[in-house]
């Protein structure tokens, strides 16, 4: 028979091991500090000349991430290309010729891997820390990424079409929405902030200028110039008049009704809506959207991760590997 000191030292092993368990269950900012040191500069290196030749393609890198989060959580699930097996999110109706930025993942991915000997980092990783790296090179805020994400073996348009937000959508939906994802209001308006970056196509906000109430009419004037009742409906307007640089100048429009998505305008309702005083002070402090911006895209960053075992590192961020790794 057992004696009592054996299952105490039994007991005390299991603690061990559930805690050690429990520890890789985490994200951490230090994840690739000892197994691959270069990985984050070299990322950032990639995304820095990519920005240069393109100031747009941060605004698309961004939105990679806040696309790959929404559906089925932070797994690199976006980027998947369609197969027999795999029915793309990039067919999603929010991303089917609207999602951009594969190339620079590809090009990030095989930097790293290169730099790192062997594919160590994720492809859901590499997207937080591109998404980061791009607001900090157009004068944005920066925060530490939590890492230690692993890659889905699968994808889902069904999920996408889903759980992505969508530009029509009003207040109370957009609330809903990212609730679902555990995500308060303070977390909508200041990611959708992220408006201060990018572009958006006509045939998305043409029914705003041309039917919509609540929109400067100036503001609508001016945009149907280059976005007709018909046609035109890949012809890019910016967020705001700072298209390139990370600031305030969306919430500022949005106060003057010059909000370029019905979904951007909602956010302020001139003084009645719920978010109304969320915009106000970001539209006055950059300070605080900055602040909470970064507080956001770390809690979005923590939407269901594939951690631990799950999942797998992908070695060709487009396609699931034969072998897991």
């Amino acid at each position: 028979m057992a004696s009592p000191s054996f299952f105490f030292f039994h007991a005390l092993l299991m603690v061990a091991a559930l805690a050690t368990t429990a520890s890789s269950q985490h994200l951490s900012p230090t994840f690739y500090d000892k197994i691959c040191p270069k990985a984050l500069p070299s990322i950032k290196k990639v995304v820095e000349n990519a920005i240069q030749k393109e100031r747009r393609m941060g605004a698309s890198l961004l939105r990679l991430h806040f696309h790959d989060c929404f559906v089925n959580g932070c797994d690199g699930s976006i980027l998947l290309d369609d197969t027999d097996k795999i029915d793309s999110e990039k067919k999603a109706n929010a991303n089917i010729n609207s999602a951009r930025g594969f190339a620079v993942v590809d090009r990030i991915k095989s930097v790293v891997d290169k730099v790192c000997g062997a594919p160590v980092v994720s492809c859901a990783d590499i997207l937080a820390v591109a998404a980061r790296d791009s607001v900090v090179a157009l004068g944005g805020p920066t925060w530490k990424v939590q890492l230690g994400r692993r890659d889905s073996t699968t994808a889902s348009r069904t999920d996408a079409n889903k759980d992505l937000p969508s530009p029509f959508m009003d207040l109370p939906q957009l609330i809903q929405n990212f609730n679902k994802h555990g995500l308060n209001s303070h977390d909508l308006v200041a990611l959708s902030g992220g408006h201060t970056l990018g572009f958006a196509k006509c045939g998305i906000f043409r029914n705003r200028i041309y039917n919509e109430t609540n929109i400067n009419p100036s503001f609508a004037m001016s945009l149907r110039k280059s976005c007709p009742r018909s046609g035109g409906n890949t012809n890019l307007s910016p967020f705001d008049q700072t298209p390139a640089r990370f600031d305030i100048r969306y919430f500022q429009d949005l106060k003057g009704k010059k909000g370029l998505l019905h979904s951007d305008q909602v956010l302020f309702n001139g003084g009645r809506g719920s978010t109304d005083g969320i915009v106000k002070r970001y539209s006055l402090d950059a300070g605080a959207f900055s602040d909470d911006f970064a507080r956001s895209m770390v809690k979005m960053g923590n939407i269901k991760p594939l951690t631990g075992k799950k999942g797998q590192i992908r070695k060709n961020c487009r396609s699931v590997n034969s072998k897991k790794l």
